[in-house]
């Protein structure tokens, strides 16, 4: 499994149980790199660069091992006024529609509240969006509109999660108002999350009862895609 941290705020190898994940250098602050693939450099306005920079040997050179995952973290353009046409950006863009659209393998990619890492030459290859919710107004507005980009780049497989739910009432609460919705499961609020990422460990190493709620969860899932087809 190639597990991808897309999220410019990355904290995927924290909750994969990886220590000392602060020495990981994400690919988009990775300057030199950047200008030999684009050739331009990182934080450049109004330059010529590649807009298609060689990327096939990047997941095998720069992913971390552990166990049977691969991680690697992408990283994001934080710099204020660089919009999205830019090398960095370019070079992330090119890369994940690389690992997902050419590499035979399962991706897991992990992503900030939108869908900007994703074109349209790529979502068509996702095989399913998973969108995370919370038992909150706010929250499920915004899985509405993760829903709607979705649906304008074609990805046919909506998924979702409710998460930090504290009972019964929260979870209908969210089946009320998501609708017609495909919930994978319902994790629970508990104390020991958050006390795994107060010491920046694996959740499923600390509440093993939230990690057979999504392994039962996965388990399901599979076999209905297996009768599908």
């Amino acid at each position: 499994v190639l597990a991808i941290d897309a999220d410019p705020d990355a904290n995927l190898a924290q909750a994969l149980g990886i220590n000392e994940s602060n020495w990981i250098v994400p690919i988009s602050e990775m300057k030199a790199l950047i200008e030999e693939r684009t050739g331009a450099k990182p934080g450049t306005m109004g330059a010529f660069f590649r807009l298609n920079p060689k990327v096939d040997d990047l997941p095998d050179r720069l992913s971390i091992k552990m166990d049977n995952i691969r991680l690697m973290v992408m990283g994001g353009v934080k710099k204020g006024g660089a919009g999205c046409i830019c090398p960095e950006s370019t070079l992330l863009k090119q890369l994940i529609r690389h690992i997902v659209v050419s590499r035979d393998e399962a991706v897991v990619m992990d992503m900030e509240a939108g869908l900007e890492h994703l074109g349209r030459g790529t979502a068509m290859f996702v095989d399913r969006l998973i969108v995370v919710v919370e038992p909150g107004r706010r929250s499920i507005e915004t899985a509405f509109q993760i829903n709607k980009l979705a649906s304008d780049l074609r990805i046919k497989n909506i998924s979702l999660v409710g998460n930090k739910v504290r009972s019964k009432e929260d979870e209908d609460f969210l089946k009320k108002n998501i609708g017609q919705g495909d919930f994978l499961c319902f994790i629970p609020f508990k104390e020991a999350i958050i006390e795994a990422d107060l010491e920046g460990a694996a959740v499923f190493e600390k509440d093993q009862d939230t990690l057979q709620i999504v392994k039962k969860a996965i388990k399901e899932k599979m076999h209905e895609i297996q009768q599908d087809t």
